[in-house]
């Protein structure tokens, strides 16, 4: 049986990013196994801009962003598999995995991080009346057409949910010569980044229709058009239906964490996020494994993806090299919650070890638009750190950075909420 320090599954920005972190860290018998036949995720055919800025200070495309890391993985000599998928992780992380060259085979890791990615949500889950026509797409799977294999779903699209690759694709079709009626929102504020507002829809003439759903699919072998009418508490307005003729629906309804894997392993699974519930090291509930990246929780940008896989990475090889994180060196007596308050739908990490701590940021979505207001954070009545905001929104994650001096004096759980000022 082969045996590794570290086991990284899935080769995206996460998996990269941590096995580098973890191989920086002086961690030597790392792995990574990729179910697709090339590193870099979904990276790969995200070919437009805007990646990077944080992490290495310039605009980059998917496919730059994902080199720059590949280049990393190559330099350090870190090896990894493609065409390779995790089909089960046991308590004594006993890795089984299948792959075309060796069949299946069952490995052993000291450790693991998982960085499987997410997914999108399938019109399945959406609940629309109508039949199953061709020319229905979610917004990711038109993207690889394009991008990646050259194909046109169509001429003349509507797009529902706001999504950011939803936004991303109106633009993209637009320039590939199709026509997009518009995008339609069901909530009454967008769910994508506002920038992509500004740069894919309004430069280009794009209406964005909020509060608004799809309610009847028309077409029976292929798609002729959708039925539109205005909701009002998520609910269609009746005598509100608009037809919008079409040969293409993209769905961009939401993301959702990629843990299948980790449910079958015996991970806690935050229902909030639907992804592991982690500590401050990101290390979950089992010990020695750890998670990262858009299968821990939905990021905005792949550079927030990147720093938190280096944290994921540094843990797990902290784990191996120092025994820091093992579970049998933890008390519950000095564990401390992060508990979500007014207008905040979740925090990650949920934990955190009074005994090894530092400074720590704390990332969260809201559960609503909120304009002039605070981000407070509290340990009991103390209030530990005020921060005044112009405006939150859901689509934007959050980030608050919390000092180990202030960590280390709160008693009792931590609560982050958003307050009027």
């Amino acid at each position: 049986m082969r045996e590794f320090d570290l086991i990284v599954v899935g080769g995206g920005p996460a998996g990269m990013a941590a096995a580098v972190a973890a191989r920086e860290k002086g961690l030597e018998n790392i792995i990574i196994f990729e179910r697709d036949q090339v590193l870099g995720g979904i990276l790969n055919q995200c070919i437009h801009n805007g990646f990077g800025l944080h992490t290495f200070k310039e605009e980059l495309t998917g496919p730059e962003y994902a080199e720059r890391y590949y280049n990393k993985v190559c330099e350090l000599g870190i090896p990894y598999e493609t065409g390779t998928m995790v089909l089960d992780i046991s308590d004594d992380k006993i890795v089984t995995i299948l792959s075309p060259e060796r069949g299946v085979e069952e490995v052993k890791a000291q450790s693991v991080v998982l960085a499987m990615g997410c997914r999108e949500r399938p019109r399945g889950a959406l609940g629309i009346p109508g039949f199953r026509p061709q020319g229905i797409y979610t917004a990711g799977t038109a993207q690889r057409l394009i991008n990646i294999d050259g194909v046109m779903p169509g001429k003349e699209v509507v797009i529902l949910g706001s999504g950011d690759i939803g936004l991303i694709m109106a633009r993209r079709m637009t320039l590939e010569g199709a026509h997009v009626a518009a995008v339609f929102e069901l909530m009454p504020y967008s769910n994508g980044l506002n920038r992509n507002i500004v740069q894919c829809l309004e430069d280009y003439g794009i209406p964005l229709l909020l509060s608004h759903t799809i309610v009847d699919i028309k077409g029976k072998e292929k798609l002729e058009g959708v039925v539109v009418a205005e909701v009002d508490g998520g609910k269609p307005i009746p005598g509100t239906e608009v037809f919008y003729p079409c040969d293409t629906l993209l769905l961009s309804c939401g993301l959702i964490p990629e843990n299948e894997l980790s449910r079958s392993c015996g991970v806690d699974i935050n229902p909030l996020t639907n992804g592991p519930l982690v500590d401050e090291k990101l290390e979950t509930d089992m010990d020695g494994i750890f998670a990262c990246g858009n299968v821990l929780h939905v990021h905005d940008l792949v550079d927030f993806v990147s720093a938190e896989a280096k944290l994921a990475g540094e843990g797990a090889a902290d784990y191996v090299m120092k025994g820091i994180g093992r579970s049998d060196d933890k008390s519950s007596e000095d564990i401390s919650r992060f508990v979500p308050g007014n207008g905040v739908r979740y925090t990650v990490p949920n934990t955190f070890h009074r005994d090894n701590i530092s400074d720590l940021h704390i990332k969260f979505r809201v559960t609503g638009v909120y304009k002039k207001y605070s981000i407070v954070v509290r340990s009991g009545e103390r209030e530990l750190m005020r921060r005044k905001t112009m405006v939150l929104i859901p689509s934007e994650m959050q980030d608050v950075l919390i000092k180990e001096s202030l960590l280390r004096e709160a008693e009792g759980d931590i609560t982050v909420s958003v307050e009027a000022d």
